[in-house]
Protein backbone atom coordinates (compact mmCIF):
# COMPACT_ATOMS: atom_id res chain seq x y z
CA UNK A 1 0.00 0.00 0.00
CA UNK A 2 1.27 3.39 -1.13
CA UNK A 3 -0.12 4.96 1.83
CA UNK A 4 -3.39 6.07 3.58
CA UNK A 5 -5.84 9.14 3.43
CA UNK A 6 -5.94 9.16 7.06
CA UNK A 7 -5.08 12.52 8.12
CA UNK A 8 -3.60 13.73 11.45
CA UNK A 9 -6.36 16.10 13.69
CA UNK A 10 -5.92 19.43 13.98
CA UNK A 11 -4.20 20.82 17.48
CA UNK A 12 -7.39 22.74 18.15
CA UNK A 13 -9.48 19.52 17.45
CA UNK A 14 -7.67 17.20 19.32
CA UNK A 15 -8.78 15.56 22.53
CA UNK A 16 -7.99 17.90 26.09
CA UNK A 17 -6.20 14.34 27.73
CA UNK A 18 -5.05 14.90 31.37
CA UNK A 19 -2.73 16.57 33.84
CA UNK A 20 -1.63 13.02 35.39
CA UNK A 21 0.10 10.27 33.62
CA UNK A 22 -1.72 6.98 33.00
CA UNK A 23 -0.66 3.97 34.97
CA UNK A 24 2.11 1.67 34.05
CA UNK A 25 4.82 -0.70 34.92
CA UNK A 26 7.68 -0.40 36.84
CA UNK A 27 9.96 -2.61 35.26
CA UNK A 28 10.81 -4.35 32.29
CA UNK A 29 9.14 -7.71 32.10
CA UNK A 30 12.12 -9.01 30.78
CA UNK A 31 15.11 -6.98 30.96
CA UNK A 32 14.55 -6.04 34.60
CA UNK A 33 15.22 -2.81 34.40
CA UNK A 34 13.21 0.46 35.72
CA UNK A 35 11.26 1.76 33.02
CA UNK A 36 11.20 5.31 34.27
CA UNK A 37 15.14 5.34 35.53
CA UNK A 38 17.19 8.84 34.91
CA UNK A 39 20.08 8.30 31.83
CA UNK A 40 23.38 7.70 33.01
CA UNK A 41 26.23 9.38 31.08
CA UNK A 42 27.09 6.19 29.20
CA UNK A 43 23.09 6.14 27.90
CA UNK A 44 20.88 8.16 25.35
CA UNK A 45 17.54 7.24 24.45
CA UNK A 46 15.13 7.60 21.35
CA UNK A 47 11.56 7.21 20.03
CA UNK A 48 10.77 4.41 17.10
CA UNK A 49 6.97 4.35 15.78
CA UNK A 50 6.94 1.49 13.10
CA UNK A 51 3.22 0.50 12.87
CA UNK A 52 1.90 -1.54 15.72
CA UNK A 53 4.11 -1.18 18.96
CA UNK A 54 3.68 -4.64 20.39
CA UNK A 55 6.06 -6.50 17.61
CA UNK A 56 8.19 -3.13 17.33
CA UNK A 57 9.32 -3.63 20.84
CA UNK A 58 10.39 -6.90 20.85
CA UNK A 59 12.39 -6.23 18.21
CA UNK A 60 14.22 -3.70 19.93
CA UNK A 61 14.40 -5.26 23.22
CA UNK A 62 16.80 -7.95 21.89
CA UNK A 63 19.50 -6.32 20.35
CA UNK A 64 22.55 -6.28 22.63
CA UNK A 65 23.23 -3.10 24.28
CA UNK A 66 19.89 -1.47 25.03
CA UNK A 67 18.93 -1.11 28.62
CA UNK A 68 15.41 -0.53 28.34
CA UNK A 69 12.40 -0.03 26.35
CA UNK A 70 8.82 1.17 27.13
CA UNK A 71 5.96 1.64 24.76
CA UNK A 72 3.73 4.99 24.49
CA UNK A 73 3.06 7.54 22.15
CA UNK A 74 4.30 10.78 20.94
CA UNK A 75 3.57 13.32 18.05
CA UNK A 76 0.90 14.84 19.20
CA UNK A 77 -1.42 16.90 21.19
CA UNK A 78 -3.23 15.64 23.85
CA UNK A 79 -1.42 15.27 27.08
CA UNK A 80 -1.25 11.77 29.41
CA UNK A 81 -3.58 9.87 26.30
CA UNK A 82 -4.75 6.45 26.73
CA UNK A 83 -4.44 3.63 24.16
CA UNK A 84 -8.62 3.99 22.79
CA UNK A 85 -7.53 8.02 22.52
CA UNK A 86 -4.57 7.53 20.53
CA UNK A 87 -6.75 4.99 18.46
CA UNK A 88 -9.70 7.66 17.81
CA UNK A 89 -7.09 9.71 15.97
CA UNK A 90 -7.84 12.39 18.06
CA UNK A 91 -4.77 13.13 19.74
CA UNK A 92 -2.32 13.42 17.16
CA UNK A 93 0.02 10.32 18.35
CA UNK A 94 1.72 7.75 16.96
CA UNK A 95 2.69 4.28 18.62
CA UNK A 96 6.36 4.58 19.35
CA UNK A 97 8.77 2.49 21.57
CA UNK A 98 11.35 4.23 23.85
CA UNK A 99 14.99 2.87 23.64
CA UNK A 100 17.37 3.42 26.11
CA UNK A 101 20.63 2.12 25.51
CA UNK A 102 24.09 2.09 26.45
CA UNK A 103 26.52 3.89 23.61
CA UNK A 104 29.53 1.91 25.01
CA UNK A 105 27.80 -1.48 23.70
CA UNK A 106 25.60 -0.59 20.55
CA UNK A 107 25.34 2.82 18.19
CA UNK A 108 22.20 4.76 17.34
CA UNK A 109 22.91 3.38 13.59
CA UNK A 110 22.69 -0.08 14.91
CA UNK A 111 18.78 1.14 16.35
CA UNK A 112 18.67 3.19 13.22
CA UNK A 113 19.18 -0.31 10.98
CA UNK A 114 16.90 -1.84 13.00
CA UNK A 115 14.12 0.48 12.29
CA UNK A 116 14.71 1.05 8.83
CA UNK A 117 14.65 -3.11 7.71
CA UNK A 118 11.94 -3.85 10.45
CA UNK A 119 8.64 -2.10 8.50
CA UNK A 120 7.77 -0.62 5.58
CA UNK A 121 8.12 3.14 6.43
CA UNK A 122 6.44 4.63 2.61
CA UNK A 123 3.03 3.64 4.07
CA UNK A 124 2.20 6.56 5.26
CA UNK A 125 -0.74 6.82 8.02
CA UNK A 126 -0.73 2.35 8.01
CA UNK A 127 1.47 -0.36 8.52
CA UNK A 128 -0.03 -3.76 6.87
CA UNK A 129 -3.26 -3.96 7.68
CA UNK A 130 -3.34 -1.74 10.19
CA UNK A 131 -4.78 1.94 8.89
CA UNK A 132 -4.48 5.20 11.28
CA UNK A 133 -2.38 8.21 12.07
CA UNK A 134 -1.16 6.17 15.15
CA UNK A 135 0.60 3.65 12.83
CA UNK A 136 2.66 6.14 10.69
CA UNK A 137 6.80 5.75 10.82
CA UNK A 138 8.66 8.31 12.97
CA UNK A 139 11.57 8.90 14.57
CA UNK A 140 11.47 11.15 17.67
CA UNK A 141 14.81 12.69 19.09
CA UNK A 142 16.33 15.45 20.85
CA UNK A 143 19.77 15.16 20.51
CA UNK A 144 20.92 17.01 17.56
CA UNK A 145 23.62 15.03 16.54
CA UNK A 146 21.23 11.61 16.52
CA UNK A 147 18.69 14.03 14.50
CA UNK A 148 21.63 14.32 12.15
CA UNK A 149 22.64 10.34 11.69
CA UNK A 150 18.71 9.86 11.51
CA UNK A 151 18.14 12.25 8.63
CA UNK A 152 21.60 10.76 6.93
CA UNK A 153 19.88 7.11 7.44
CA UNK A 154 16.96 7.98 5.80
CA UNK A 155 18.60 9.76 2.59
CA UNK A 156 20.15 6.29 2.16
CA UNK A 157 17.52 4.05 2.68
CA UNK A 158 15.58 6.25 0.16
CA UNK A 159 18.15 5.38 -1.56
CA UNK A 160 18.18 1.70 -1.84
CA UNK A 161 14.22 1.81 -1.92
CA UNK A 162 14.24 3.90 -4.71
CA UNK A 163 16.52 1.36 -6.60
CA UNK A 164 14.20 -1.14 -6.07
CA UNK A 165 11.81 1.05 -7.66
CA UNK A 166 9.89 1.47 -4.22
CA UNK A 167 8.05 4.82 -2.81
CA UNK A 168 9.22 7.36 -0.96
CA UNK A 169 9.65 7.32 2.59
CA UNK A 170 7.08 8.68 4.31
CA UNK A 171 8.62 8.85 7.84
CA UNK A 172 8.36 11.49 10.18
CA UNK A 173 11.83 12.66 11.85
CA UNK A 174 11.71 15.45 14.58
CA UNK A 175 12.88 16.75 17.62
CA UNK A 176 10.60 18.30 20.69
CA UNK A 177 7.95 15.50 21.00
CA UNK A 178 7.08 14.50 24.61
CA UNK A 179 6.65 10.83 25.31
CA UNK A 180 3.72 9.29 27.71
CA UNK A 181 4.09 6.09 28.56
CA UNK A 182 1.35 3.20 27.80
CA UNK A 183 -0.59 1.21 30.36
CA UNK A 184 1.17 -1.64 31.85
CA UNK A 185 -0.77 -3.85 29.86
CA UNK A 186 0.99 -2.95 27.08
CA UNK A 187 4.19 -3.04 27.96
CA UNK A 188 6.37 -6.08 26.91
CA UNK A 189 3.11 -7.54 25.74
CA UNK A 190 4.52 -9.77 23.55
CA UNK A 191 6.53 -11.51 26.71
CA UNK A 192 3.67 -12.15 28.34
CA UNK A 193 1.74 -15.49 28.88
CA UNK A 194 -1.57 -15.32 26.76
CA UNK A 195 -0.47 -12.82 24.47
CA UNK A 196 -1.76 -12.42 21.07
CA UNK A 197 0.83 -13.32 19.27
CA UNK A 198 0.35 -9.70 16.79
CA UNK A 199 2.92 -7.65 14.38
CA UNK A 200 1.38 -5.41 11.69
CA UNK A 201 5.13 -4.65 10.23
CA UNK A 202 5.64 -5.36 6.57
CA UNK A 203 9.51 -5.54 6.00
CA UNK A 204 10.58 -4.36 2.84
CA UNK A 205 13.70 -6.60 2.71
CA UNK A 206 15.60 -4.31 1.66
CA UNK A 207 18.86 -3.85 4.07
CA UNK A 208 20.49 -0.33 5.05
CA UNK A 209 24.41 -0.31 4.46
CA UNK A 210 26.66 2.28 5.58
CA UNK A 211 25.37 6.18 6.02
CA UNK A 212 27.00 9.47 6.62
CA UNK A 213 27.67 9.10 10.60
CA UNK A 214 27.06 4.92 10.79
CA UNK A 215 29.42 3.60 13.27
CA UNK A 216 27.96 -0.01 13.80
CA UNK A 217 29.05 -2.16 16.68
CA UNK A 218 26.57 -5.02 16.25
CA UNK A 219 28.33 -7.65 14.42
CA UNK A 220 26.90 -9.92 11.58
CA UNK A 221 25.54 -12.40 13.94
CA UNK A 222 23.26 -10.42 15.97
CA UNK A 223 21.22 -9.59 12.55
CA UNK A 224 21.11 -13.14 11.66
CA UNK A 225 18.51 -13.51 14.11
CA UNK A 226 16.33 -11.20 11.50
CA UNK A 227 14.65 -12.68 8.53
CA UNK A 228 12.92 -9.35 6.84
CA UNK A 229 12.14 -11.58 3.91
CA UNK A 230 9.11 -13.04 6.38
CA UNK A 231 6.30 -10.38 7.45
CA UNK A 232 6.04 -9.84 11.37
CA UNK A 233 9.28 -12.27 11.20
CA UNK A 234 10.07 -10.33 15.24
CA UNK A 235 6.74 -13.08 16.50
CA UNK A 236 9.16 -15.80 15.77
CA UNK A 237 12.00 -14.89 17.93
CA UNK A 238 12.77 -15.24 21.40
CA UNK A 239 11.65 -12.89 23.72
CA UNK A 240 15.66 -13.03 25.84
CA UNK A 241 18.55 -10.73 24.56
CA UNK A 242 19.95 -11.99 21.40
CA UNK A 243 23.81 -13.05 23.14
CA UNK A 244 26.63 -11.16 20.45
Amino acid sequence: MAGSKTKLVTPEAALPGRSTPIPTADRHAVLGTALKAPLTTSQQEALFGCGCFWGAEKGFWRLPGVVCTAVGYAGGYTPNPSYDEVCSGATGHTEVVRVVWDVNAIDFSDLLKLFWECHDPTQGMAQGNDTGTQYRSAIYVEDPELLRQANASRQRYQELLSAGGRSEITTEIASGQPFFFAEAYHQQYLAKPGSRPYCSARPSGVLLDGFEGASYKLPPTVWSHYDWSIDHCVLRGENSPIQP
